[in-house]
């Protein structure tokens, strides 16, 4: 008689899990797996999130700042539910996340559970500041003792772990994207879909997804807006996402006289009714693991301009699949976004190049890889 195993799978919010792993959870329920699930519950900021999709949900205080007490009640609670749970795996996230429930699941793992932790974008890599090395870099390397596999989701992050921490690393290809969900349509379906969000069939448009923080960066994409916006008359930017600098942006925006060029969408769980309708996509952040926007906007065959760091490097070769600058440069987004709306053939060809490399990253590739990794033995049980 199979005995069903149980997985316990943290993160600081609930919105991460909801947002990011789906296939995980896809792929344990189909062979066999209970899955549980404990995170702030966040959901309320998230516009129709919903965290349905796993066997029972713990609402666990974790906060994003290494300095919160909240993070030592978080511990507390998260070890008696560890305790009384009997996990085989317990599959942590996020920075805060994932050191919380390490420390939580000593004794867990002591009496055989298996501890996976799931790396979306170390905060030192190539190119970033000496502080981030020194301040981030020690703390993870330490805790990497504390898991049995270290999941990264970057080539760089891999190499990383597997040359420099004392841990079983893995390889995943991202967190999978739906290719049902986003894909290519046709010029009517775009065109219904632009109507939906008030623009036009003639509006040049160009989304940004992100939260609204100092990393997403989106306030240099509203400067590159001024310079461009008298060359393409009927720009239309789409900013999908909520944060801490939402009012700060609006306030930029007002002041560079962009109030009809720039559309604050808010938090939208619905991207694939935008996606496949715009013309361009942009991030300008200056951090990234990998970026399930990039990879969505590449499956629906649209080119990119983004900004040079560790998760875009690995998505995007310059002037193949799009344009990469500087984050911190106004004046090069602006370049780029110009070469691509000023050539169509162009912008098309780097749209079919991106859809060739995003195929690696569907929701079934990324499942057969975390297949091998509960079930190294039977990789090929699950094709």
């Amino acid at each position: 008689m199979n005995v069903m195993k149980k997985v316990l799978l943290t993160a600081t919010v609930q919105s991460h899990i909801c947002q990011f792993h789906k296939p995980l959870v896809r792929m344990l329920h189909e062979n066999g797996y209970e899955v549980h699930a404990a995170a702030r519950n966040n959901l309320a900021e998230k516009n129709g999130l919903s965290i349905d999709f796993v066997d029972k949900v713990f609402d666990v205080p974790f906060s994003r700042s290494p300095r919160s007490r909240d993070n030592i009640k978080a511990y507390k609670e998260l070890k008696k539910i560890i305790a009384q749970g009997d996990y085989d795996y317990i599959h942590c996230n996020t920075p805060m996340g994932g050191i919380v429930t390490r420390l939580a699941a000593r004794s867990a793992r002591k009496k055989g559970a298996k501890v996976l932790y799931t790396a979306h974008g170390f905060h030192f890599f190539k190119g970033s500041s000496l502080k981030n090395w020194l301040l981030f870099y020690p703390v993870e390397k330490l805790m990497a003792h504390e898991c049995d596999i270290l999941i990264a989701i970057t080539e760089e992050d891999y190499q990383l772990a597997k040359k420099k921490f004392k841990t079983n690393a893995a390889h995943i290809h991202g967190v999978g994207v739906d290719p049902d969900r986003y894909h290519p349509v046709p010029s009517e379906e775009a065109l219904a879909m632009r109507q939906r969000e008030g623009l036009k069939d003639t509006d040049y448009v160009i989304l940004c997804v992100g939260e609204l923080n100092d990393n997403k960066n989106q306030k240099t994409l509203i400067a590159a807006a001024e310079m461009i916006k008298d060359q393409i008359p009927e720009l239309k930017i789409l900013l999908a996402g909520n944060g801490p600098r939402e009012q700060e942006l609006r306030t930029q925006i007002e002041k560079a006289g962009l109030t009809d060029q720039i559309l604050m969408l808010g938090y939208r769980t619905d991207l694939e009714r935008i996606t496949p309708a715009v013309d361009l996509v942009v991030s300008c952040s200056f951090r990234e693991g990998l970026p399930l926007n990039i990879v969505e906007a590449e499956f629906c065959k649209k080119p990119v301009v983004v900004s040079v760091n560790r998760g875009h490097d690995e998505l995007v070769a310059d002037g193949v699949k799009g344009f990469k600058v500087r984050a911190d440069q106004p004046a090069e987004f602006a370049e780029k976004i110009m070469k691509i709306f000023s050539d169509p053939a162009l912008a098309k060809t780097m749209g079919e190049n991106g859809y060739i490399m995003a195929q690696n990253y569907t929701y079934e590739s990324v499942e057969k890889e975390l297949y091998a990794i509960y079930e190294p033995d039977h990789q090929d049980g699950n094709q």
